[in-house]
């Protein structure tokens, strides 16, 4: 796992072979947006204590989606630290096992990619302190936002900092080379416009599930992208 500084003493990404996580700085306290694969807790509290800071005051893990690259090492890490676990209202069925994961609707060239992705774990049962709907505002980053961006899957969340101009797009967009639109939704359509109603939000820094963080320009580059992009494949 490789630990990247996005904004300093405030916020990191935490980056592994598939997908990433991103730790918030509230001071001391912390908070995770999507917590990895499953084996993934040791390196995330590795990471945490190498900056200095105490895994003891994880308050919360937020997930943006049901995915076994985000859900992985909630539980693991909930259970050690006592962090809750927030995920849309939509998906938490998902993450708590309740409900299969939903399937994607795969273009032709997301075959091999989609193969493999599924190299990684699968994400075992794991609990929901707290459903998330549209709208709500977390005590963490000045108020951060819920954003629901269904498409990729339909509890789909962004995170978004205005205070500090951050949003955590999840696996909506991508900015792997390029900003992009996710790949691997169940609802093609419907992702797109979540897109678009993330970039409306004009962020300075942008943190995607895939890809290296958005610091330049990145208001124009997700607005050019969310433009562009065709709905149909």
């Amino acid at each position: 796992m490789d630990l990247v500084e996005v904004l300093p003493d405030r916020l990191h990404m935490l980056r592994f072979p598939i997908g990433q996580a991103y730790l918030w700085q509230d001071g001391e306290a912390l908070t995770l947006i999507d917590a990895g694969h499953v084996d993934a807790a040791p390196a995330v509290e590795g990471a945490i204590r190498s900056l200095g800071l105490r895994p003891e005051r994880l308050e919360r893990i937020v997930l943006t989606h049901c995915h076994r690259d985000h859900v992985g090492a909630a539980g693991e890490l909930a259970a050690r630290w006592g962090a809750e676990i927030l995920a849309h209202r939509l998906d938490a069925p998902v993450v708590r096992g309740e409900q299969p994961v939903p399937e994607p609707v795969l273009l032709d060239w997301e075959l091999p990619l989609y193969a493999h992705g599924l190299t990684v774990p699968e994400a075992p049962p794991t609990p929901v302190d707290r459903e998330l709907e549209d709208g709500e505002v977390l005590p963490f980053g000045g108020g951060a936002v819920v954003v629901h961006s269904p498409g990729h899957t339909p509890g789909s969340i962004g995170v978004h900092l205005p205070a500090y101009g951050v949003l955590f797009t999840g696996d909506c967009v991508a900015g792997v080379g390029r900003v992009m639109l996710g790949v691997f939704n169940v609802d093609r359509e419907q992702a797109v416009s979540s897109f678009r109603r993330l970039a409306a939000l004009a962020p300075a820094v942008a943190c995607f599930g895939h890809g290296d963080p958005w610091v330049t320009d990145t208001a124009a580059a997700l607005r050019t992208a969310a433009e562009a992009v065709p709905v149909a494949g």
